[in-house]
């Protein structure tokens, strides 16, 4: 995308989200935020989980670790059919999983909106199989809901962005059923944290966590 699509974007989401948070008021009457938590079935001392596969589990891992409100977030493999699969089993594009990060967030903190909204302006989420220089199903863009209203929200943001043509071609991610996630090897937990020297999170992941503070600045752990 141009950076006038970028500046777009950016623009749509937020009022996405404030249309969210104010429909209610055209109802019979308002519904609080803790009404609306209780709708999402979530306890007040409880965590919800999220799962996206946007390319590279090590670029989405680094931007998502720095948001208000994500307990912890996991590199893994999900949507395929090979139970246990390595990193190497992946790579080859026959297991049919994506890498994925799966976020364990308070939802007193931070909404599965926003989380949507990161992560549909954190990659390119018209291009098949396929972020950048990394091709494959295993980079496919892609959510995994959890529950109904995951899924009712994603397949609502999704339409809004294609009805808005929001970017140049139409969004293709894939929403499906969540069913099972098998976290990443080691070496590929907090990816960035800790190999911050190397020549790729320097040059691709950095690159985006630069454009990720400026985007979403309040968003951000201090």
């Amino acid at each position: 995308m141009n950076s006038y699509n970028l500046m777009k974007l950016f623009y749509f989401l937020v009022i996405f989200t404030f249309l969210e948070v104010s429909c209610s008021k055209t109802s019979n009457r308002s519904i609080s935020i803790e009404e609306s938590k209780n709708e999402m079935n979530f306890e007040a001392d409880s965590a919800d989980t999220a799962t996206f596969g946007a390319g590279c589990f090590w670029c989405v891992e680094a931007l998502f670790q720095k948001l208000h409100g994500v307990k912890s977030v996991v590199s893994g493999y999900s949507g395929g059919v090979v139970k246990n699969p390595s990193y190497e089993d992946v790579c080859t594009g026959t297991t049919e999983h994506a890498e994925v990060i799966q976020i364990r967030y308070d939802p007193k903190k931070i909404f599965f909106d926003e989380l949507l909204e990161i992560f549909w302006s954190s990659h390119d989420p018209t291009t098949l199989n396929r972020q950048g220089s990394d091709v494959g199903t295993q980079y496919r863009s892609v959510i995994f809901y959890h529950n109904p209203k995951q899924k009712e929200l994603a397949e609502k943001y999704k339409k809004k962005l294609n009805d808005e043509k929001v970017f140049e071609k139409p969004v293709i991610t894939e929403i499906t059923a969540f069913k099972e996630f098998y976290p990443a090897e080691n070496y590929h937990q907090n990816y960035f944290n800790n190999n911050s020297s190397k020549p790729y999170c320097q040059f691709v992941i950095l690159p985006k966590l630069e454009k990720f503070k400026k985007a979403f600045g309040s968003k951000i752990t201090k």
